[in-house]
């Protein structure tokens, strides 16, 4: 398995370099805040791909492309938040089934390792959501430097990196794992949230009691009786 693929480097050779730098920078905070932006990097996401796919769609259709591709790219953003536990469901199932098929390439009963690996996938949102981030950021990143460094100092970063796949594939994992360790260090616990939360309502002052009602007025008819005092 190649992490950093030297076809996709040599297909994106005719990136400029402020391109470049904008997706490092990306790939460096996706990979530092993953979770603590989490929402953020799956409704910006999922938006985007659906977007680009309304544009397929609606190039390969004849409809009116621009049109498909901003409907379809707001309905999913607005439904990307409920549709974040599904793609952690089918993310996690295409994870196990590509490291089984990796490790053991004769392995059978493959439906069973996607469902397996779609429930971890739930039941560990978190820590898998933080191994997405920090792996999509480490990957968009060494790609995007490797062309940055190939255009200042003018080597060929893409048989360099066929050359040292194996170094390359270790610096990835490692990455990989000092981005989990940060992000966890770096996320807001949820039980200090709540406790900060208690705290501030405890210290909000008490509602003042309300006024005493105002006395009714006096009736005009009991004022003229006889016999009757004036309220």
């Amino acid at each position: 398995m190649t992490l950093i693929a030297p076809d996709v480097l040599a297909e994106a050779r005719g990136l400029t370099g402020a391109m470049s730098g904008t997706i490092c920078v990306l790939g460096f905070a996706l990979w530092l805040f993953g979770w603590r932006w989490h929402r953020f990097w799956i409704v910006s996401g999922i938006t985007l791909a659906a977007g680009l796919i309304g544009l397929n769609a609606g190039r390969t259709s004849g409809t009116h492309v621009m049109a498909v591709g901003i409907l379809l790219a707001v309905a999913a953003g607005l439904l990307a938040l409920e549709l974040a536990k599904l793609f952690a469901f089918i993310a996690g199932g295409c994870g196990a089934w590509l490291a089984v098929q990796w490790v053991l390439p004769q392995a059978q009963e493959l439906w069973a390792v996607f469902l397996c690996g779609g429930l971890f996938g739930l039941l560990l949102y978190r820590l898998w959501t933080m191994l997405l981030t920090s792996l999509i950021g480490v990957v968009f990143g060494l790609h995007a430097g490797l062309l940055l460094a190939e255009q200042a100092f003018g080597f060929d970063a893409v048989e360099w990196a066929a050359a040292h796949t194996a170094a390359l594939n270790g610096v990835v994992v490692g990455l990989v794992v000092l981005g989990i360790l940060l992000q966890a260090a770096s996320a807001p616990e949820e039980a200090e949230q709540e406790k900060k939360e208690e705290a501030k309502q405890e210290e909000e002052p008490a509602p003042a009691p309300a006024p005493p009602p105002a006395p009714k007025p006096t009736p005009w008819w009991k004022k003229v009786l006889p016999g009757r005092k004036a309220a």
